[in-house]
């Protein structure tokens, strides 16, 4: 090979080695859940987005390590979605670019824990019917865990649902709130 022979290289070549971190606090009884049986959440998730996952179980800290920020920030979506109640499986959702999470603090509708409970009940509903409901007419999957209610769905469809259960946290009637994700779907479907 001669010095003015070009070399042809078919994948760039990265300009550092840079890596990227984010750390998380979850709730320490979130822990098992992300680890899985045998570590097998933590090492699926660790291979899909060719990451590193550092789990300090006594003080429910997550520490993400990778040189790809991007996967590196969904990483945190959905560890962050394990970590508000959703199942493993459901939160892997978040690695494809078009499911987005919404995170609904309760302390925004009332600040006494008293009060929580109601709020939670709210959405919820009887038997998980209005749960459900919201969750059928918007595609999007609803947990309600701790002092949040959490929207993991379609990046088009999370608004809706948030409406949706915003309006129920503020005391709207359910039926006025279902009547409404009905105009929605109708909406959606004559586009």
């Amino acid at each position: 090979m001669n010095e003015s022979d070009d070399i042809i290289i078919d994948e760039p070549i990265p300009e550092n080695n840079q890596e990227y971190t984010y750390e998380l606090k979850i709730p320490k009884d979130r822990i098992a859940v992300l680890i899985g049986k045998k570590g097998e959440i933590k090492k699926s998730l660790e291979e899909d987005s060719k990451a590193r996952i550092e789990i300090d179980s006594k003080e429910g800290e997550v520490r993400l390590i990778g040189k790809n920020s991007i996967d590196l920030f969904s990483l945190k979506e959905v560890i962050k979605a394990i970590s508000r109640g959703f199942n493993p499986d459901v939160a892997n959702l978040l690695l494809r670019q078009d499911y987005s999470l919404e995170l609904i603090n309760l302390n925004e509708f009332n600040e006494h824990k008293s009060h929580h409970e109601r709020l939670k009940g709210r959405v919820i509903g009887r038997k998980g019917k209005s749960r459900a409901l919201i969750e059928q007419m918007t595609q999007c999957y609803i947990s309600v865990y701790g002092k949040t209610v959490a929207i993991l769905g379609p990046i088009d469809k999370v608004p809706i649902a948030k409406k949706a259960v915003e309006s129920l946290l503020m005391g709207s009637m359910h039926a006025s709130v279902f009547k409404w994700l009905e105009k929605q779907q109708r909406m959606n479907f004559s586009e």
